[in-house]
């Protein structure tokens, strides 16, 4: 197999094609992935397949529900037992335990982040693993450009198909660039992996080793909302949220309280990186119809999702739902076409100033840049002037400590500017700081902090201001 790929990129590297662009093997072909003649896949069990990782090589393993667990298990495995070192395993946010990164696997891997999931914050924050701050559609070019050379990816695909095709399924975000640019790639084919459309159908003789099995996707549990997530929800659907719209959303619960407030709307669109579960029943009532979409007309386009059961039966072979590469689902010139865009993206602080935190709590990494800087400039950017990027967020954490602060807590990061800030939503109300002074956007930030903690903003904006804030 690696003689056929040598002499392909010779061959290929030596015509000028797309566009007068010499590509390697590994981008050769275009949309999808088309037959490569004469080659086919290994079938082989999960730790014959990842005994080709060697020391000192990059790994890719896909993220969210199509999280290869049991390849990513039998890597870490293997790892051990054969003494490689210095393997580096990169990822968007993954599902399962990510063995690799537990203490007694440390001397052999090192995960890198692009996105920090709950399985990773330990091991980031105790020094074990690292993290990338990083737009979400921008991750493609880490490989495309070879910033970062894969050398081995790990993914999960459904079955072959009559003809030979697989899909990335659920994810195909950056899964997509690392299949591209990878030298050996690795599919654990899932029977329950839904098939999708879109950037994801990769046919079955561009993989070096097949792994079969028949498991249930990871799902992700269904928590209550709290009373002030549901209040946020109403705020935002009442009052930002128009019909005949172009709708992204993220990850978390305030997304969710939104969309569950949306029944009553027509023709709703969505353009988003990721979806959920509120999606399926509001595309079932046809409160989401995508009919007014410019990009992918009557599609909802996501290019990775994580959900229950429901959602994942829903995906499966279901034509009015397009899964693309992530820099091309997050691109500002693509999302600022739609009408309307409205972007709903989740925060962790916002100082008075409306400088806002979404990755970490002081020193401690919590998340990733993820699509929200993404999303809120190209809503900003809509070309039909009614685009709404908003942050939301509730007033204060369960301990009791307000959210809107005078100064963002030391060592966290800022990862949306005071400058791309138009809407912040709490419980409490709406503040509108596009086009507004320092002293203005405290005074409207203040209004919708926690009643408990509107004396003290005051005073504090007084003093980092030298004046009161004012409407």
């Amino acid at each position: 197999m690696a003689l056929a790929r040598r002499i392909a990129r010779t061959f290929l590297e030596s015509r000028c094609i797309y566009n007068s662009i010499s590509r390697t093997y590994y981008l050769y072909s275009p949309e999808p992935f088309h037959p490569f003649p004469d080659r086919q896949p290994k079938w082989m069990n999960a730790e014959e397949a990842v005994s080709v990782i060697k020391s000192g090589h990059k790994v890719y393993i896909q993220g969210a529900a199509a999280t290869p667990i049991t390849l990513a298990n039998a890597m870490a495995v293997y790892g051990k037992k054969a003494g490689l070192k210095d393997v580096e395993v990169v990822h968007m946010h993954t599902e399962g335990p990510a063995t690799y990164a537990q203490p007694e696997y440390k001397d052999h891997f090192r995960s890198n982040s692009f996105f920090i999931g709950g399985n990773l914050r330990e091991p980031i924050n105790s020094g074990r693993a690292d993290c990338i701050p990083i737009f979400l559609g921008e991750i493609p070019l880490l490989f495309r450009r070879h910033i970062i050379n894969l050398d081995v990816a790990l993914v999960s695909v459904t079955p072959p198909d009559n003809h030979g095709y697989c899909s990335l399924g659920t994810s195909v975000d950056c899964a997509r660039a690392a299949v591209q640019n990878a030298k050996y790639i690795i599919g654990l084919v899932n029977k329950q992996m839904p098939r999708t459309f879109g950037d994801g159908l990769i046919h079955q003789s561009h993989f070096d080793a097949m792994v079969a099995e028949d498991r249930p996707l990871p799902e992700l549990k269904k928590r209550v909302m709290s009373p002030e997530e549901s209040a946020i929800g109403k705020f935002i659907a009442q009052n930002l949220v128009q019909d005949v719209l172009s709708l992204r959303l993220g990850i978390g619960s305030i997304p969710d309280a939104v969309l569950a407030e949306l029944g009553s709307h027509r023709d709703l669109g969505i353009h988003s990186e990721m979806i959920s579960d509120g999606v399926v029943d509001l595309m079932k009532t046809g409160a989401i119809t995508n009919s007014k979409k410019v990009i992918h007309t009557g599609k909802t386009l996501s290019s990775f999702c994580i959900g229950s059961r429901k959602l994942y039966d829903f995906l499966d072979n279901n034509p009015s739902v397009v899964m693309v590469d992530v820099a091309y689902s997050n691109s500002e010139a693509i999302i600022s076409q739609n009408p309307k865009v409205t972007a709903i993206n989740s925060a962790i602080e916002v100082d008075l100033s409306g400088q806002v935190v979404s990755d970490s709590i002081a020193t401690r990494m919590y998340s990733g840049f993820g699509g929200q800087v993404d999303f809120i400039r190209g809503a900003a950017l809509s070309q039909d002037g009614k685009g709404k990027p908003i942050i939301a967020l509730p007033s204060q954490t369960k301990k009791g400590e307000s959210k809107i602060s005078p100064f963002i807590k030391e060592g966290a990061g800022v990862v949306t500017t005071r400058a791309h800030v138009h809407y912040v939503v709490t419980e409490f109300g709406i503040a509108f700081l596009f086009g507004k002074s320092l002293r203005q956007r405290a005074y409207e930030l203040i209004k919708i902090a926690h009643p408990n903690h509107r004396e003290q903003l005051e005073k504090a904006a007084f003093d980092r201001l030298k004046c009161m804030p004012a409407p």
